[in-house]
């Protein structure tokens, strides 16, 4: 149970710091190969009457250009003492970033990567999050924009009973086995919390012959489950939380989307599986 190999995705619209660290100490822990990536895209400009003359065009290519040297330099400054080998990834594409990053993921393990802090529209520079989850066939590790070194000792496994969920707690093992508090919660209508609570105890009871010990938990929906289970993030103090995504990445939905936002701005980590 172990990730050999960590593509963090840094974003050209803001300060990848808090990513990097995340990143380099879960390397660390893992003895991981880490591959920074990074990707850009021709900006949309008018110009008079019709699109940005070539000049102007090929000017914002150099702009774009320039700022995926910075990501590297940010990259390998961030990364001067990492120990295990490091590998850099960058293009200037036509294509939607989160193909290219999700391409990319082939060669990891596990993709970190960020929320924006900056316009999340700006599409040169941004890689939706949602489109990523949703496309990579790798489990994304979302770091809040305040982490810095984050114990992932404090667990709560977000559970519904789809093959999301199950692929996101399968995906999580090699930190779930880091892990000395784990929390597995199902939010269900009352007349169902029985049956909730024979499901958790069933991956509970499947984690145990992994020899990761976790509490199962089935608590009864009352108004939005985001709220509900933002609650228990709190009570359980948790550093982080596994969820399935689900969506459809046409529409640039994802499922948690209230939730994982609400998540992440209490500064913890989010591992999902789609």
């Amino acid at each position: 149970m172990t990730y050999k190999t960590l593509l963090a995705h840094l974003d050209l619209s803001q300060s990848n710091a808090e990513l990097l660290r995340v990143a380099a100490d879960l390397g660390e822990r893992f003895d991981a190969r880490l591959v920074g990536i990074a990707a850009c895209q021709p900006m949309q400009l008018a110009y008079g009457d019709g699109l940005a003359s070539g000049e102007v065009m090929a000017a914002c290519r150099d702009e774009l250009e320039s700022e995926l040297r910075r990501a590297e330099a940010e990259f390998r400054q961030a990364l001067k003492a990492y120990q295990a080998p490091l590998e850099w990834r960058s293009t200037y594409t036509t294509d939607a970033l989160p193909y290219y990053v999700a391409s990319e993921a082939r060669c990891a393990d596990l993709v970190v990567t960020s929320l924006a802090t900056a316009d999340a529209l700006d599409s040169s520079r941004h890689a939706s999050v949602g489109d990523l989850v949703m496309r990579a066939g790798r489990p994304v590790l979302v770091v809040p924009l305040t982490a810095a070194r984050l114990p992932f000792e404090k667990i709560v496994i977000a559970w519904k009973d789809t093959r999301e969920a199950r692929r996101a707690v399968a995906d999580a093992l090699p930190l779930l086995a880091m892990a000395s508090q784990i929390t597995i919660v199902e939010i269900a209508p009352d007349p169902d919390l029985p049956s909730a609570l024979g499901r958790v105890q069933d991956v509970a009871a499947s984690l145990m012959l992994h020899g990761i010990k976790a509490d199962p938990l089935a608590v009864v929906s009352r108004g939005a489950d985001a709220s509900r289970l933002a609650g228990i993030l709190e009570e359980q103090d948790a550093d982080l939380v596994v969820s399935g995504a689900y969506g459809h990445s046409r529409l640039r939905e994802w499922a948690f989307g209230g939730v994982t936002h609400d998540i992440l701005k209490g500064g913890r980590c989010a591992l999902l599986s789609h």
